[in-house]
């Protein structure tokens, strides 16, 4: 079950019309552009813009349309540092999306090992979603993520 926020944002979002029945229009359009770049940011791996937002205030885990966080979406790009910066400030390294997937069973799909490895390092759970990060490494034979979970577990 996933736990999708009110006022989610992503590339399907309109932009709430400005108008004299809605002043807050424009503030409303500012705060969507606003998450748009957060979240492209983690995609493209823009640790510079991305990890600035967050230190401003930015939510760490706030998600897209489809319950990816910025972590989510770091982790699945392969951003490794990225990843790890976003988990020293709080984000949720085990925090799936709408489709119940984590961001270690992301990057045990892509092979993404060193992304594998951070979020291992931060706590990330091998097991959580369906399919879990272990189902995943071992059905696309990813030895190295693999090798990283059973030495976790260790």
């Amino acid at each position: 079950m996933s736990t999708s926020y009110p006022g989610t944002v992503n590339e399907d979002t309109p932009p709430q019309p400005t108008s004299p029945e809605n002043p807050a229009g424009a503030e409303d359009e500012a705060v969507i552009a606003l998450a748009h770049s957060l979240l492209d940011a983690a995609r493209t791996g823009d640790a510079a813009a991305l990890l600035s937002l967050v230190d401003q205030g930015a939510p760490v885990n706030l998600r897209d349309g489809a319950g990816n966080s910025p972590l989510m979406l770091a982790a699945y790009h392969g951003h490794a540092e990225l990843v790890r910066e976003l988990a020293a400030r709080g984000a949720d390294v085990d925090l799936m999306n709408d489709r119940g997937q984590s961001p270690l069973a992301g990057v045990a799909f892509k092979g993404f090992t060193d992304a594998a490895r951070v979020l291992l390092e931060a706590g990330a759970d091998p097991d959580l979603g369906r399919p879990s990060a272990l189902e995943t490494a071992t059905y696309f034979e990813r030895a190295e993520i693999l090798s990283l979970i059973q030495a976790r577990r260790a």
